[in-house]
Formats: structure tokens, C-alpha cells, sequence
């Protein structure tokens, strides 16, 4: 994925903490309502995969709700793998595997590690390009296990339709400063995700006006 610079402040703000941590308020606050809704999602055992694990909050919070999955985070930045292994440090979790490097934007990930049962990523896509979020869907379709899940978490467009003044005024300053970057239609990924060979569930409305987009593998 190409390093996207100069992006608003709002796009994607970490600050250090205490041990090598980083905090993203954003995490805070959209870590509980992301953990209650992958309860319909999270397999009865098996294996997870974070895409863009960020900071390592959702990690935390997702193990420890779910323990009977072994949760594999991922991240491209190294500040980021080192933030991971500092929050799970502080914890006793033994369902978590050590952070590695994934640019899920490149082709030719998928499938070449074991099939996984989950996959999801948070607040990603609006940062990328159209053709990097598609190829983040490819390469996940070939990774998940037969009736595995993928679950896409963020703001979108309602089919190419903003639906706040605040939405448009975001996507407007993500635009700005870098024109491949924005707002994706939630009908268009839905429907990349099919041509996948994934089957699209109907998307679930999440708080300020986030999506959550979620397909099934064939069995």
C-alpha cells in the first residue's frame, strides 16, 4: 500500500501512551459496540485474522470476548506491531498470536497461510484506493475457510450517497489531500465482495453513521 501522507487529523490519530503503547480515541470509543456486533460473526472455534489492527485496543477487547478463537493481529507499520505487542503484554491472553507485517492491499497474500474462519479490518477502506480495498477483499475471499466470514467495519456511502454533513465534509477533506482516498459506496464493495464469491449479508447500521458490511464463504 502506498504510504498515504498529509492525511486530516480526524483520518487516523494515534498519540504514545505508556510503554510503547499508542491510543486512538477512535478505538476507544468504537471498541464496544464493534465487540458486541462480531458476536454474530465470531466462529463457535478456530481462527481470526485482524487486518490493520491499528493501536492493538480492538485486539484486546476481541480476545478477551472471545476466547475460544485464536486471534492472529496484523498491522504495515512497525510502530504499530511494536503498540500491539505492548497492550497484549500487560494481559494474560494466550489466544493471540504475535503481531506480524501484512500489507493486505497487495496482491498475493490470500491463501497462503492456513484458511482462517473470521477475517476483519476497522476504518481502513475510506483510506485506500478503490482498487486497493478490492484487492483487500480478493486476496481475503481466498483466504477464508469454507463458511468463514468477513467483516468490514467504517464509514461509507449509502450507494454513493453521504448521508451527514459531517460525512461529506470528511470525505471531502480525505479527497483534498489525496484523490484515491474517500468515502467507498456500500453497495459496491457488497457487490465486489460477491463477484469474490462471497455472499453479502444485509449491512448493519452502526453508531455515527458507520456500516458494518459482512460476507459468508461458501460452505
Amino acid at each position: 500500500m502506498p504510504r498515504r501522507l498529509n492525511l486530516p487529523d480526524s483520518a487516523s490519530v494515534a498519540t504514545p501512551d505508556s510503554g510503547g503503547k499508542l491510543f486512538a480515541p477512535s478505538a476507544a470509543r468504537n471498541t464496544e459496540p464493534l465487540t458486541k456486533a462480531l458476536a454474530d460473526f465470531v466462529p463457535s472455534q478456530g481462527r481470526a485474522l485482524e487486518i490493520a489492527s491499528g493501536t492493538g485496543q480492538h485486539i484486546v477487547s476481541y480476545a478477551k470476548a472471545f476466547p475460544q478463537v485464536m486471534w492472529q493481529p496484523t498491522e504495515i507499520a512497525e510502530d504499530r506491531i511494536a503498540s500491539i505487542a505492548a497492550y497484549l503484554a500487560e494481559t494474560a491472553l494466550t489466544n493471540v498470536e504475535t503481531p506480524i507485517l501484512l500489507d493486505a492491499t497487495a496482491p498475493g497474500w490470500g491463501g497462503t497461510s492456513v484458511p482462517v474462519d473470521l477475517i476483519l479490518l476497522s476504518n481502513l477502506l475510506h483510506l485506500i484506493s478503490q482498487a486497493e480495498a478490492e484487492v483487500l477483499i480478493s486476496e481475503s475471499a481466498k483466504t477464508l475457510a469454507p463458511g468463514g466470514s468477513l467483516v468490514i467495519y467504517g464509514p461509507f456511502s449509502r450507494d454513493g450517497v453521504l448521508v451527514s454533513d459531517g460525512d461529506v465534509q470528511f470525505d471531502q477533506s480525505l479527497r483534498a489531500q489525496d484523490p484515491e482516498i474517500g468515502y467507498k459506496s456500500d453497495v459496491a464493495i457488497q457487490a465486489f465482495g460477491a463477484s469474490c464469491g462471497l455472499m453479502p449479508n444485509k449491512a448493519i447500521e452502526m453508531p455515527a453513521n458507520n456500516l458494518l458490511l459482512t460476507w459468508q464463504a461458501p460452505a
